[in-house]
């Protein structure tokens, strides 16, 4: 399991890549897309996987790909405040009503956030 979790340490550093290499993005969401999916073939029950590849997905516009990776994590006991919060996000992305992701929003408040998963972008002014 250690290998995993180098692995998904690795995956948060190049998460953070991204951002700062704007001209790169669609290569560096590849790689991401690619290794999260690699570590969920050694290890399908590993939910900061399917929460980092929910993100991910979320971060490209592929939202119902997003919501069904998310979705996974949930059906597998996450515990983890941003699976919640990246619902909650995907929802919105989605143009879903406020009384659909508000319940996620109010059970990410009760939790922590685990340092092996990553927040989808949102922009609040956005909307």
């Amino acid at each position: 399991m250690s290998n995993i979790t180098e692995r998904l340490e690795k995956v948060i550093k190049l998460q953070a890549k991204r951002w700062e290499n704007e001209d790169h993005w669609d290569d560096i969401n590849d790689l991401l897309i690619t290794e999260l999916q690699d570590i969920l073939k050694t290890d399908p029950q590993n939910t900061s996987a399917y929460i980092n590849l929910g993100a991910v997905l979320c971060d490209s516009g592929e939202y119902k790909g997003a919501l069904a990776a998310l979705k996974i994590a949930q059906q597998l006991g996450s515990e983890d405040k941003n699976l919640y919060t990246n619902l909650a996000i995907v929802m919105v992305d989605m143009g879903k009503d406020p009384e659909e992701y508000h319940e996620y929003l109010e059970i990410a408040e009760e939790m922590q956030e685990d340092p092996l998963t990553f927040k989808a972008y949102f922009d609040p002014h956005a909307y």
